[in-house]
């Protein structure tokens, strides 16, 4: 049992459960209402699994990504009519305000979303949306015990406070409302994972995204180790049926903001 030991993002094990992580950008973009005109940015792209999508609204559409592997395998779906390799954190956009900035399952990888959110929302054009959704399972066994179990077996080795992060609805709803129309909703979706022969659906799921960081942290021993012990606590948690398939629910935050 191995993860993935680079730094950039894999887009073939990204993939491997794309299905899934497709429909809750699919749900978000069914609750934008009529946009202004102007460009449509795809902040975060990762590989395009959103690109067709965005193209139905009917004008321009920029990926932007941090990652060169994702973004290669964007720019070969000939969807997007720009795509560009850039920091989130610090990325402005260069042409006209954009009528829409879409960012599916990437904002909860970025620090002070107090300032961070705001910023995007005032790149806006008037009238136009940021449409945000953000996994929100580190409560749960799946993402709590990679931390718990990386603790217990490699003290003070992997930083609490690495991965993927969010604030509370509620914080959201003072810091945003202010600013415009704000719907704040929360999904929990029940995912039926397939069968792995490589290991247990739910780390081979969690492993991609979550868990990056932390074992980016150890070594390849270390990350035996650890998915090891994480893999037998899986098998209670979330237990297989007798073909092997897990189901395993999953909370996804989702808002849209219009200015």
């Amino acid at each position: 049992m191995s993860a993935a030991p680079d730094n950039d993002w894999n887009p073939g094990t990204y993939s491997r459960f794309r299905g899934l992580r497709l429909r809750p950008a699919m749900d978000l973009l069914r609750a934008l209402g009529p946009l202004p005109p102007g460009p449509v940015i795809d902040l975060g792209c990762g590989n395009g699994a959103a690109a067709a999508a965005l193209a139905t609204r009917g004008r321009p559409v920029t990926g932007i990504d941090s990652s060169p592997a994702m973004l290669a395998e964007a720019e070969a779906l000939g969807l997007y009519d720009s795509l560009r390799q850039a920091d989130i954190a610090t990325w402005s956009p260069d042409g006209a305000p954009p009528a829409l900035i879409f960012c599916n399952a990437v904002l909860h990888w970025l620090p002070d979303h107090a300032s961070l959110i705001p910023r995007l929302a005032g790149m806006l054009t008037k009238g136009g949306t940021l449409a945000v959704q953000v996994p929100h399972q580190n409560n749960a066994p799946s993402h709590r015990l990679w931390l718990s179990l990386a603790e217990e077996l490699f003290p003070g080795r992997v930083d609490p406070q690495q991965g993927p992060g969010v604030l509370r609805p509620a914080e959201y709803h003072r810091l945003l409302s202010p600013l415009g129309e704000l719907s704040l909703w929360e999904t929990e979706y029940y995912q039926q994972l397939d069968a792995c022969e490589d290991g247990h659906p739910v780390r081979r799921f969690t492993e991609t995204t979550y868990a990056r960081p932390i074992l980016a942290a150890l070594s390849a021993a270390e990350q035996t180790r650890l998915i090891t012990a994480y893999e037998a606590v899986m098998d209670k948690v979330y237990p297989a049926a007798a073909d092997g398939t897990v189901l395993f629910p999953f909370r996804r935050m989702f808002f849209t903001l219009t200015v």
